[in-house]
C-alpha cells in the first residue's frame, strides 16, 4: 500500500494523460510507466509498480498511450505505432520538467516496445529503461524477432520477464538481449506468463522489479 505522501493524483498536460505518484521522500529521480496493448494507466501491475517505485523515492507517472486517448478499450491502432512513441516522449519530457534529478522510462509488452523504440531513435530521451514482459515475437512465431532496433538502443535496460511467456522465451530474449550496445541485466519470474502472475502477486513482482532496478542503476552507475 502506499505510505504516507504518496497520494496519487490525475495528470495532463500537453497532450500528456496519465496519474501522478508523488514519493513519501523524494530522491529527485523520476520514471515514466506505460501499458500493454489491451490496457490503459491503471492496469494493475502498474499501478503496483507505481507504489513500489514512489515508496523507494521516485516520481512516478503512469500514462496513457495516444491510441488509448483516442479509444478506452480495444487494441492499438493500426499505422499509430510512430504517434504512441512520440507521445511516450512528451510523457518523458513531462516528468522531467518535475523531477530535479534522473529521469528513466518503461512499459509493459506493446508499452515496453514502443519505450524502447522511442529510445533508440531519441538518445537521450530517458537515463535506463524498465521493459516488462517485452514482447519478443507473436506467440508460436519465434522467426518474427522484433529486434531490429536493439543494436541502436544504447540505454541500459532491464528486462522483467515471465519463464512461460509465450512472446519469447527466457533463452530466446537473453540471446536478444546480446545485440544491445549497453548494460543490460534479466528478472526472470519463475512460472509467470505475459501478464508477469505466476508463483507471485503483482505486488510481489512490482517488489521484485523495483529493488532489481535500484541495484541495476547503482551497480552499473547510471547518471
Amino acid at each position: 500500500m502506499p505510505g504516507p505522501g504518496t497520494a496519487e493524483a490525475r495528470f495532463e498536460r500537453d497532450g500528456v494523460r496519465g496519474v501522478l505518484c508523488p514519493p513519501a521522500r523524494g530522491s529527485g529521480d523520476a520514471i515514466a510507466l506505460t501499458h500493454g496493448a489491451g490496457s490503459d494507466c491503471h492496469a494493475p501491475l502498474l499501478v503496483d509498480l507505481s507504489r513500489a517505485f514512489a515508496d523507494a523515492g521516485y516520481l512516478v507517472l503512469r500514462f496513457d498511450l495516444p491510441f488509448r486517448q483516442q479509444r478506452p478499450k480495444g487494441p492499438p491502432i493500426p499505422g499509430f505505432a510512430a504517434r504512441d512513441r512520440e507521445g511516450i516522449a512528451q510523457a518523458v519530457e513531462a516528468v522531467r520538467q518535475l523531477a530535479g534529478g534522473r529521469v528513466f522510462a518503461g512499459g509493459h509488452s506493446y508499452g515496453g516496445r514502443q519505450t524502447a523504440m522511442a529510445a533508440a531513435g531519441q538518445p537521450g530521451m530517458a537515463e535506463a529503461l524498465l521493459l516488462l514482459s517485452y514482447p519478443l515475437h507473436p506467440p508460436r512465431r519465434p522467426d518474427q524477432k522484433r529486434t531490429t532496433f536493439f543494436p541502436d538502443l544504447r540505454v541500459p535496460t532491464l528486462f522483467v520477464h515471465g519463464s512461460a511467456d509465450p512472446f519469447g522465451s527466457l533463452e530466446e530474449l537473453r540471446e536478444a538481449m546480446a545485440l544491445i550496445p549497453a548494460r543490460t541485466d534479466l528478472l526472470a519470474v519463475e512460472g509467470a506468463g505475459h501478464d508477469l502472475k505466476g508463483a507471485h502477486n503483482l505486488a510481489s513482482v512490482a517488489c521484485l522489479a523495483c529493488g532489481r532496478w535500484l541495484t541495476f542503476v547503482r551497480r552499473f552507475g547510471v547518471h
